[in-house]
């Protein structure tokens, strides 16, 4: 487990592909479990990422800190960035919105084209940082935080993220999603705090170092 940062309020990790945000039923291994040991202090989870899904992470040490954290991370201020590798290449820079549906029972969203009880509207930014053999290295700043937000945004035009079966990939390779930025105000002092975390090079064949 790798601890970007530390303090009596809040500690920011680095999570693994693989491991659950929370405890999960199943029983696999969880954030919470390996920060209580590393740290020796309780953990509250704040905000999540899939388990596939790589990259920095924010917990509270307290209850009180957890409330004000939640706060912080709703922020106008607050930005998380992240690096896929999706199928497709010519895809420059702009940003999608689509109303997003989140199926509970399948763990499935969908685009769908009207608002309706459980649709949320969900923006994101791009840009193409690499491209080469059909594949892109794509940065992405979220505006909103939905569930498979981006893996179900990039798959609805055909631009499926590698390793992403749920979402039609054909690859047999680990989800290439990455969480590698987080800013957001400290929930007690106040001060905007970064902490990145680019995934080591090569990165399904691409230079991670042009991100930074």
């Amino acid at each position: 487990m790798k601890i970007l940062f530390e303090d009596k309020f809040l500690v920011v990790a680095l999570k693994d592909a693989g491991i659950s945000s929370q405890p999960d039923p199943s029983g696999r291994e969880d954030m919470i479990s390996i920060l209580k040991k590393e740290c020796n202090s309780s953990i509250f989870c704040v905000h999540r990422l899939d388990t596939a899904t790589s990259g920095v992470m924010v917990y509270a040490k307290d209850s009180k800190t957890a409330g004000r954290l939640t706060a912080s991370l709703a922020d106008s201020r607050t930005k998380k960035q992240y690096v896929c590798v999706v199928r497709g290449e010519s895809i420059g820079n702009g940003t999608m919105t689509d109303l997003l549906f989140h199926d509970k029972r399948k763990n499935k969203a969908y685009v769908v084209d009207r608002k309706r009880a459980g649709v949320k509207e969900a923006v994101l930014h791009y840009s193409s940082i690499s491209e080469k053999d059909g594949k892109s290295l794509v940065k992405v700043t979220l505006e909103t935080g939905r569930t498979h937000q981006i893996r179900v945004q990039f798959a609805s035009r055909k631009m499926p993220l590698l390793g992403d079966g749920k979402y039609g990939s054909k690859d047999n390779l680990p989800l290439a999603l990455h969480c590698f930025s987080l800013t957001f105000p400290h929930p007690v002092t106040g001060k905007i705090i970064t902490y990145d975390s680019v995934p080591d090079s090569p990165w399904y064949g691409f230079d991670t170092e042009l991100l930074k």
